[in-house]
């Protein structure tokens, strides 16, 4: 919702595998009267079709995948973006001082050790170049109360 109210003029869909999340996201859209799409469906196996957009973005998912799901799901990313399309992701990324490092147990002990190993390792960029993504980057990373969050971004 953040991404149409920024950017009006923009078409946005939505993807989530739970149907009533996506329920409660299209009472929340309808409300703020903006005009977003949602379809059911999980990350690493999109409902869409090849190279239909022209961003992809990802918030706070990736650490609740297993590295296979997460491998799948940079892998269909770049197939539904066009030539040039970008993928950016807000996530969990290795902690960038001790006391983070510290904080994240925490994420770790909710989510799990296996789902977060590639996160804390900092081996998300890794994985978005495996899959074909270049000029893969670091765009910010972000102290929290529970750990860094990281900015990434690659391009098709």
């Amino acid at each position: 919702m953040l991404i149409k109210s920024s950017e009006n003029g923009a078409s946005v869909t939505g993807i989530d595998a739970d149907n009533k999340i996506i329920s409660i996201a299209e009472r929340k859209t309808k409300a703020l009267k903006l005009d977003i799409n949602y379809r059911e469906g999980m990350s690493f196996d999109m409902p869409f079709r090849d190279k239909q957009f022209d961003r992809c973005v990802s918030s706070l998912l990736l650490h609740h995948l297993t590295l296979k799901n997460k491998q799948l799901t940079f892998q269909e990313a770049y197939r539904i973006l066009k030539p040039g399309g970008e993928l950016h992701i807000a996530d969990w990324g290795k902690p960038s001082n001790t006391l983070m490092r510290g904080l994240f147990y925490i994420v770790q002990f909710l989510d799990g050790f296996e789902t977060t190993a590639e996160n804390i390792n900092g081996a998300l960029p890794e994985l978005m170049e495996k899959a074909g993504f270049r000029n893969v980057g670091i765009a910010e990373e972000i102290c929290t109360p529970l750990g860094t969050i990281t900015l990434y971004k690659g391009r098709k």
